[in-house]
């Protein structure tokens, strides 16, 4: 099987001033990076939140009454709806949380962006976390995955 490049259309749109938060171009390398040998092309749309809406969003679709830092809504079309680019599905980041675990972690800001990033994307390619399995085999995923993007091991400091 031959590859070329992925075809990747990422849409970003921010809900909230953007200082401080990566560009759209990089929220498209990092997703490129999760998706890469595991699909050719695919459409996914990113949006970073404020607090309010990540709490908005999380206590509707998950029932839990915080804002967290990344949420995967993977593309659930109609049957007979046909795509010229597959539908990935959305990610939604919130912006005050993964800025405030970036300066608990110690960890710099783009890092912990681009770890949120591919963590959310492999989510919507249907890895998971749920058992110590999957947590450790999607864990080391990432891990590779942001190596090859020049990041530091993002669970580095969990094992000491």
């Amino acid at each position: 099987m031959t590859r070329g490049p992925i075809q990747l259309d990422v849409s970003v749109s921010y809900g909230l001033p953007r200082t401080g938060i990566p560009s759209a171009s990089s929220f498209k390398r990092w997703a490129a990076a999760a998706c890469e040998g595991r699909i050719m092309k695919a459409d996914l749309a990113i949006r970073v939140v404020d607090s309010k809406e990540g709490l908005s969003l999380n206590r509707h679709y998950r029932g839990k009454d915080k804002p967290t830092n990344v949420l995967s809504f993977p593309a659930e079309l109609p049957e007979g709806v046909d795509m010229p680019m597959p539908l990935l599905g959305d990610l939604v980041i919130c912006a005050p949380v993964v800025e405030r675990e970036a300066q608990e972690q110690g960890k710099p800001l783009n890092a912990h962006y681009a770890h949120l990033t591919v963590h959310g994307v492999l989510h919507l390619l249907g890895l998971d976390h749920e058992d110590v399995r999957e947590a450790e085999a999607m864990e080391l995923l990432e891990r590779e995955i942001l190596a090859g993007l020049g990041y530091e091991d993002p669970y580095g400091d969990e094992d000491e």
